[in-house]
This record gives structure tokens, C-alpha cells and sequence, in this order.
């Protein structure tokens, strides 16, 4: 998401805080006080597609739409958080947590690259829309191409809780 706001030097803690610790890496109780600085957002546009854009694609075989959400919130079985269940039609399930091992730590590149050249087929990963509830988890699914070396896919940051306030547009369960 930094990325699309223009934001270059972005990093992600594999196997966050408690892998750290599990290797004895350095910390420190010491607080570091640095200096503010601004940040002025640069959107690169053509990473994130707005949800008339998604409706335009839907028929599209050249696009891929990911969801991240879990097979059963995706399936509309489970839906806790939205007021209504499924999933953006012809979109597949592509949950995000499955870009991790059991130890939280970021798949090899070698697996990860198998992951999305079978969710993907033929299609190029720059025509490759990743969406989920919020916007949020989304990104973990780019993140994972980026770090396969695949190009960039877009973002739907709306995702699914914006898909559905037009109940004009179609829902899949």
C-alpha cells in the first residue's frame, strides 16, 4: 500500500517481532527519537483500479481478479465483518495467509512463483487486480508477486465492503 502511495523504501519483518526474537537478534528497551519529516503522497495511479473499473473487466479473460480472504468468507459461508456474503464474480480465491509457512515466514520465491503462475494461467501479473475485505490484506498478495519477481499487480483498495454498497453490481456466492 506504501508502494501505491509512492512510498519506495518499504520493508516487511519475515516472520515478524517473535521470529526476531527467536534468532536472538539485537533489541533494546532504549527509545530513539528521530526527526519528523513529511511525506507527501505521489499516487502511482496505475497500481491501484476503482470499483467502475473492476465492473468494465469482469468479463475480461486477460484479467485476474484475486481475493485474500479465507475460502469460507470468499464462499459468502462465513461472512462476519460485511453485510453481505461471496465474492466479485470470476474472481478466485486466493487467500493470503497461504504466502506464508506455519512459521509465519514469507514462502520461498521458487513456491511463491509457482502459487501465482497456476492462480494466473496465462495472464500477464500486471493485469492482475488483488482485492479482500478492506484493502488491506490485498496487499499481502502483491507483496507476495513482487517478492517472486512477478511484475505489479493493482490494487481494488475498496475491496469488497465498497463492492457491495451499489447493490446494482453483482455478487457471486
Amino acid at each position: 500500500m506504501l508502494r501505491w502511495l509512492g512510498h519506495q523504501q518499504v520493508a516487511v519483518l519475515d516472520g515478524g517481532w517473535q521470529q526476531w526474537q527467536s534468532e536472538n537478534r539485537p533489541v533494546s528497551l532504549e527509545i530513539h527519537r528521530r526527526t519528523p519529516r513529511s511525506f507527501l503522497p505521489q499516487l502511482r495511479s496505475h497500481l491501484q483500479i476503482n470499483s467502475d473499473e473492476v465492473l468494465q473487466i469482469l468479463e475480461h479473460s486477460d484479467y485476474k481478479l484475486l481475493d485474500a480472504r479465507a475460502a469460507d468468507r470468499f464462499r459468502g459461508e462465513n461472512e462476519t465483518i460485511d453485510p453481505v456474503a461471496g465474492h466479485i464474480p470470476h474472481a478466485l480465491c486466493a487467500p493470503y495467509v497461504e504466502n506464508a509457512g506455519p512459521d509465519g515466514k514469507v514462502l520461498p520465491v521458487e513456491v511463491l512463483k509457482k502459487r501465482f503462475h497456476a492462480l494466473l494461467g496465462p495472464v500477464q501479473p500486471e493485469k492482475t487486480i488483488c482485492y479482500c475485505g478492506s484493502g488491506v490484506t490485498a496487499c499481502h498478495n502483491l507483496l507476495a508477486m513482487a517478492h517472486a519477481g512477478l511484475a505489479e499487480g493493482k490494487l481494488y483498495a475498496g475491496s469488497w465492503s465498497e463492492w457491495i454498497t451499489d447493490p446494482k453490481r453483482p455478487v457471486a456466492r
